[in-house]
């Protein structure tokens, strides 16, 4: 069943260089989102502390796009799942072996979603490559026994048609209001993600670089709201 409270259908980015910063933004956002993503810059700058802080109230994605060899990338799962983060990520560049080696380590950790990025949303290919590619990858992880994939929103209907409406789509590249694409390229508002298959929908710089966040997270909820009904 698909979840009806807008809120925690929002990932908010934390593309912020430091804790104060990540912990001073989720005091500011409060109850408005339900997500919180945290990637490499914040992580590498803070480490495990600064994920039990921020998850004592919010869900977590752990967004490290894991990519090696696929011993190396279980372990890291691992590691991952004992942080007790929500949600991780793999590429799923990395292969059959290597997202089939994610599935199983994340077997321990049930309460766990575990995601592979099909094509970033960054990537210059043509639209009707990267959906192709994000089919194929997200078949690759359906099969492997991931949850769900990371993917634009213009691929996410046609992976739900292929993998199942249960398969999980993390959708970024969210824009609404004029707001500059900057190195995104294939973008769409929360109310269109959602409905052409998003499940979550990160957002960062609209809500990090606004005059209000929580304002501008309550608009995406209002936008999430309404494609809901």
């Amino acid at each position: 069943m698909r979840e009806c409270d807008p809120k925690n259908h929002l990932m908010v980015a934390l593309d912020v260089e430091n804790g104060a910063q990540a912990l001073a933004l989720r005091d500011q956002l409060g109850d408005a989102v339900g997500w919180f993503k945290v990637g490499m810059r914040l992580f590498v700058a803070e480490g495990p502390a600064l994920l039990r802080k921020l998850g004592s109230d919010h869900r977590i994605f752990l967004d490290l796009k894991f990519h090696d060899i696929p011993n190396t990338v279980a372990q890291a799962i691992e590691s991952a799942g004992r942080l007790g983060v929500d949600m991780v990520n793999v590429h799923a560049g990395g292969g059959e072996a290597m997202l089939a080696a994610t599935a199983t380590a994340a077997n321990a950790f049930p309460d766990m979603l575990t995601i592979a990025v099909t094509v970033l949303t960054s990537d210059p290919m043509p639209k009707a490559q990267a959906k192709q590619v994000a089919l194929e990858r997200a078949a690759l992880a359906r099969d492997a026994g991931l949850h769900g994939v990371v993917c634009s929103v213009h691929e996410a209907a046609a992976i739900k048609a292929q993998c199942g409406d249960d398969f999980v789509t993390v959708t970024p590249g969210i824009r609404w209001g004029g707001q500059d694409l900057q190195d995104q390229k294939r973008v769409a508002d929360p109310a269109s993600a959602v409905l052409h298959g998003a499940d979550y929908l990160v957002i960062g710089r609209p809500i990090l670089q606004a005059d209000d966040p929580r304002a501008a997270a309550l608009e995406a909820q209002a936008m999430i709201r309404n494609a809901l009904v």
